[in-house]
């Protein structure tokens, strides 16, 4: 019985102006054990969304995998596969995106696949189910991604590019007790914006990955946007307020993915005083390098 063992971080996507384009990969990290079995189906879950998610093939761990073994082929006659997560769900920290990697990469290392050399159609598989790919990526490669998409004739073809993130960037998420739908918040997005904000947003998100990268001093105006978290403000009025809160008080943050955490962009870990983080939990992290961690046995 071949097993192997996957870990795969947690991601903030984003980054105020990086709308589907931006991702950083967070020390906060979801654990797939899968071992190929003579016969059935057999998942496990704790931690986060243990009791609330399925544990048959509609399990987003099982369908990566499954869609992993069509394309690279190399599937077991069964599976057992134990889940052990800390990624909160629907809180913006790319739960979703970590269990499609850690699906994928385990599906890839069950039948003998070299990661490193599968590192494009991993992708391709991660960020088609998510349908887009700042958080996959991210929990794939690590570190602070760049994104983007190449729409052809008869596919999507999905690109990234990883950077180092500055180590002078220490990152704090403040974690929302509510939840809150990718689907639902991009509802609230609108088909056009001004064509002002528009190259707003884009000078920040160039100036973002310089600031990531290379000059953290930068990240206050490189987090600033105008193309989507005005517009989701309804959807966690408090969580735009604590980003307006952090902000005025010399602290770059933003709503992390389609939130409603928040992302606290500091140089120590440390959050000033006087904040208001009722309905919130802060859980300082590191950027996280590596991303997905394979382990046979």
């Amino acid at each position: 019985m071949r097993s192997v063992r996957v870990r795969v971080p947690a991601s903030s996507a984003n980054l105020g102006p990086g709308f589907d384009t931006l991702g950083l990969a967070l020390g906060l990290h979801d654990e797939v054990e899968a071992t190929a079995a003579a016969d059935g189906l057999v998942v496990e879950v704790t931690g986060e969304g243990a009791g609330q998610v399925p544990c048959d093939e509609s399990h987003l761990v099982v369908r990566a995998m499954l869609a992993t073994w069509n394309v690279l082929g190399g599937r077991p006659p069964g599976l057992r596969l134990r889940c052990r997560n800390a990624v909160p769900h629907s809180r913006g920290l790319g739960s979703s995106a970590a269990a499609a990697v850690a699906g994928a990469v385990a599906a890839a290392a069950l039948a003998g696949r070299d990661i490193e050399a599968e590192r494009d159609p991993l992708l391709q598989l991660t960020a088609g189910l998510e349908g887009h790919a700042d958080n996959a990526a991210a929990s794939l490669l690590g570190g602070l991604v760049v994104a983007w998409e190449e729409s052809g004739n008869t596919a999507r073809h999905f690109n990234a590019v990883r950077l180092d993130a500055h180590p002078g960037i220490a990152p704090v998420a403040l974690i929302a007790k509510a939840e809150s739908s990718t689907a639902m918040t991009r509802g609230l997005l609108p088909a056009h914006v001004p064509l002002a904000d528009a190259a707003f947003t884009g000078s920040r998100t160039a100036l973002a990955v310089l600031a990531f990268t290379a000059r953290p001093e930068l990240l206050m105006p490189a987090t600033e946007d105008r193309l989507h978290q005005s517009y989701r403000r309804p959807a966690y009025p408090e969580s735009a307020d604590l980003v307006d809160a952090l902000r005025h008080h010399g602290v770059p943050a933003a709503i992390s993915g389609a939130g409603p955490t928040v992302l606290a962009l500091t140089r120590d870990g440390r959050l000033p005083d006087g904040l208001d983080l009722r309905g919130f939990t802060p859980c300082p992290l590191h950027v996280d390098a590596d991303g997905a961690h394979v382990e046979t046995g």
